[in-house]
């Protein structure tokens, strides 16, 4: 494997409690930078001048990789996205979370379909538009999961993946098979670990779970991937805490 530490960023919805005004989201960047990493996904964000995020980013050395946005705006807003990811130098965003619910195999080729035209519009713009899974995205109609239609209904072009370890294993799928089936197709990866709690399934640091992450990290280069993305939705402490352990982790042992 050949992979950088300057690739491995922070999705900083694991932080979205201490980033509901500018000042926390700037003292947040320090502490991110300090943890070792040199990008961010921006996701979870109070409200904030662009230019001002701009220079808060460009003050900690901290390079905008991506970002979350709504469907409901990315599909209502698609210029408003625009403006604000060229004000950070953004280069690629994700669809985080189906904004409309599908019932069968028809409402999921209308998704991709939309999801295709908007994808077109920002690679216009010079943004890559690409998809982040959950579990549902694992329901299957006429025997196909919905991402497999969504993926074969768009196009490579206009619609990339962003996988997520965590769901994807939370679906019943297998992470290194979806990875594989996006060569190409992959520039973000969110790496998410899974374990067990007094019972309960639960996400965990990277390396303190139960996932395999050398064969996904070697699936991952091989196909392609550009940006490898920590994230934590829930921690079980301090939240800078668990991002500092999974980049320890992932630093020490593959990057």
């Amino acid at each position: 494997m050949k992979l950088c530490k300057k690739n491995l960023a922070a999705q900083l919805y694991t932080i979205r409690e201490y980033t509901k005004t500018p000042k926390d989201i700037a003292e947040s960047m320090k502490k991110i930078k300090a943890i070792g990493y040199d990008a961010v996904q921006i996701s979870g964000l109070g409200p904030i001048d662009n230019k001002e995020l701009a220079n808060i980013l460009d003050g900690e050395g901290l390079v905008c990789c991506a970002s979350h946005d709504s469907g409901a705006l990315l599909f209502d807003k698609t210029d408003e996205v625009i403006e604000r990811l060229h004000a950070v130098k953004c280069p690629y965003t994700a669809y985080p979370y189906p904004h409309i619910k599908w019932n069968n195999e028809e409402d999921c080729l209308k998704l991709a379909a939309g999801l295709n035209e908007v994808g077109a519009r920002l690679k216009a713009a010079g943004i890559t538009l690409c998809y982040h899974n959950h579990a549902l995205e694992f329901e299957k109609f006429n025997g196909r999961t919905v991402l497999d239609i969504l993926y074969s209904a768009s196009t490579a072009e206009n619609l990339k993946g962003e996988p997520d370890t965590y769901w994807v294993q939370q679906g019943g799928a297998n992470p290194v098979t979806w990875i594989r089936k996006l060569s190409g197709r992959l520039p973000l990866l969110h790496l998410k670990d899974s374990g067990f709690r007094d019972g309960k399934q639960i996400m965990t640091e990277i390396g303190s779970g139960n996932l395999e992450w050398k064969p996904i990290l070697e699936a991952a280069d091989e196909a392609g991937c550009l940006w490898y993305i920590v994230e934590q939705d829930v921690c079980p402490g301090c939240p800078f805490d668990s991002l500092k352990m999974s980049y320890d982790y992932l630093s020490e042992n593959f990057f």
